[in-house]
C-alpha cells in the first residue's frame, strides 16, 4: 500500500546572509523579509520502495550540502541516500548554499543550518505517512515567458502537475512543475527576501486547496525568463497567477494514476573543453590594467562582453557608478583565474555529474544539476517512456548553465561566462545531449 508524507521547515536566513545571483560583489545582505523561505519534502513509500522529494527555497546547492543533507536522513530513517532529492527553486532573492565566484558569499552556518532544516522536513515526512494515492496531470502555458538568448527561441511551457490524495480523497500534497527564471521580485526587491513566483504559486495552489502542502519544482530556465512587462509594482504576480489558475484547474482534473514509487541515481561523464592560456590571461592582463589605471572606457566590448546580459543593469545595480561595476568585473576575472591557474592544465576535460530520477505513480521528476536549457527538456520529454515528466533543474548539486551549440558557439554568459563561476571547464555541443541520454537511461529504469 502507497503511503505519503509531507511536511514543511523554516530556510528564512538570519541577519547578515548574502543573498545571490544579482551582480558582481554586491555584498547582497538581505534588509527586508518580503516572504519567508522554506524546505518542504514529499515522502512516499510503497512496500520496499520510498522516494524523498525535498523543494528547497534557496538559489542554488552543491554536492557538500547534498551529501550532507542526505547522510542525516538515511542515518535517521534508514533509507538509501539514491532515494533523495534535493531541489532549489532558484530565487534569486534567497542564498545559496555552495557558492558561485563573485555573486555573493556563502554563510558556511547558514549553511550547516539550512541542511539540517532540510533534513528535519524530510524526517517529519516520513513520520507523517498516511496511506494515499496518486493523480496527474500536464498541459502547456504559453504566452508568460520567452527565449532570452535567441529571438524567437524555443521555451519548454510545460506545467506538470502531481496531486497526492488522502485516503478519504482530500488533497494532502501538490507538486507544480514548470521552468522560467524567477527574477521577477529581483529587479523590484532585490535587498529583499523573498520566494519570487514559486512562493506565489505554492500560497496559491494552498489557497485553492486547504489542507493540501504545495511544492513548487523549478524546471529548465537556463535560457528562459518570465516576460519582463512583468516586473512592475502592478503586475508582477501576473505569471504566477496565470500558472495558480492553469494549475488548479489541471489538479482537480487530474486523472488516477498507479502507486508505484521508484529511484534511479546515475552518473554522467560530460565532456569540456580546457581553458587556453590565452583565454585566461587576455581577461586578467585588462583586469590588471583597468585597475592600475582606473579606466572603464570601452568595457562593454571587451572584459564585459560575455560576463553581463545586460550591462546597463550592471551600473545600476550598482548604484549607477560605472567604474564600480568595471572594477567588480575586474576583480572577478582575477580571482576566477588565480584558481584555474593552478591546475588547469592537469584536469581532464570532462566533468560527471549526477543525474537521478524519482518516480511517483506516472509522474517521473529527471534532475540534474545544472541551469538546463530548454530545447534539451524538450527532447528529453519526447524520449521518456512517461507521459509525466517533470524537469527538476538545480538539483543535488550546482555545475553552472547547460548551454546548446548555439550559445557556446557564440560565447555567450551561459557559454562562456557561467563555467568560471563553478571553477570548472567550458561544455562542449555534445555535452547537452551526453546529460539528456543519461536523463532518458534514468527514466527508462524507473520501470
Amino acid at each position: 500500500m502507497l503511503h505519503v508524507g509531507v511536511a514543511r521547515t523554516d530556510l528564512t536566513p538570519y541577519w547578515g546572509v548574502e543573498l545571490t545571483g544579482w551582480g558582481y560583489y554586491m555584498e547582497r545582505r538581505w534588509q527586508r523579509i518580503h516572504d519567508r523561505l522554506a524546505a518542504t519534502a514529499l515522502v512516499a513509500q510503497n512496500e520496499d520502495h520510498v522516494a524523498v522529494l525535498i523543494a528547497l527555497d534557496l538559489m542554488v546547492i552543491d554536492t557538500a550540502f547534498t551529501q550532507r543533507t542526505r547522510s542525516m536522513i538515511s542515518e535517521a530513517i534508514g533509507i538509501p541516500a539514491s532515494s533523495i532529492l534535493l531541489t532549489c527553486s532558484h530565487s534569486h532573492n534567497a542564498p545559496a548554499a555552495g557558492g558561485l565566484l563573485g555573486v555573493g558569499d556563502c554563510d558556511p552556518f547558514y549553511e550547516d543550518w539550512a541542511s539540517r532544516q532540510a533534513a528535519t522536513a524530510a524526517i517529519l515526512a516520513w513520520n507523517n505517512r498516511q496511506p494515499a494515492t496518486f493523480l496527474c496531470n500536464s498541459i502547456n502555458v504559453p504566452d508568460i515567458s520567452f527565449n532570452r538568448t535567441r529571438t524567437n527561441g524555443v521555451v519548454d511551457s510545460r506545467l506538470t502537475v502531481l496531486r497526492v490524495n488522502r485516503a478519504d480523497g482530500t488533497p494532502l500534497a501538490v507538486v507544480a512543475n514548470f521552468g522560467a527564471h524567477p527574477t521577477v521580485t529581483t529587479e523590484l526587491r532585490p535587498w529583499d527576501v523573498s520566494r519570487d513566483i514559486p512562493g506565489v504559486v505554492s500560497d496559491g495552489l494552498e489557497a485553492a486547496f486547504p489542507g493540501a502542502t504545495a511544492l513548487y519544482i523549478q524546471g529548465a530556465c537556463g535560457d528562459t525568463n518570465f516576460y519582463r512587462e512583468f516586473m512592475t509594482e502592478t503586475r508582477w504576480r501576473e505569471p504566477g497567477e496565470r500558472l495558480i489558475a492553469e494549475a488548479t484547474k489541471l489538479v482537480r482534473d487530474a486523472t488516477p494514476s498507479t502507486s508505484t514509487v521508484s529511484a534511479d541515481q546515475r552518473i554522467s561523464v560530460l565532456p569540456t573543453r580546457r581553458w587556453t592560456e590565452e583565454e585566461l590571461m587576455v581577461g586578467r592582463r585588462e583586469a590588471e590594467r583597468r585597475i592600475a589605471t582606473k579606466d572603464s572606457s570601452n568595457w562593454r566590448e571587451t572584459i564585459g562582453r560575455s560576463m553581463t546580459n545586460r550591462p546597463e543593469d550592471m551600473i545600476r545595480r550598482h548604484g549607477g557608478d560605472e567604474w564600480k561595476a568595471v572594477a567588480a568585473m575586474c576583480r572577478f576575472h582575477i580571482e576566477w583565474t588565480d584558481k584555474m591557474l593552478v591546475d588547469y592544465q592537469s584536469r581532464p576535460e570532462v566533468l560527471e555529474t549526477e543525474v537521478q530520477s524519482l518516480r511517483f505513480g506516472d509522474v517521473g521528476i529527471v534532475a540534474n544539476s545544472s541551469e538546463f536549457f530548454s530545447p534539451f527538456a524538450i527532447d528529453v520529454r519526447q524520449r521518456s517512456p512517461l507521459q509525466h515528466v517533470m524537469m527538476a533543474c538545480y538539483s543535488n548539486g550546482r555545475i553552472g548553465y547547460l548551454p546548446d551549440e548555439h550559445d557556446i558557439t557564440v560565447r555567450s554568459y551561459a557559454g562562456y561566462q557561467s563555467p568560471k563561476y563553478c571553477n570548472q571547464f567550458p561544455f562542449t555541443p555534445v555535452s547537452g545531449p551526453a546529460i539528456c541520454d543519461a536523463m532518458v537511461a534514468s527514466l527508462q529504469a524507473l520501470g
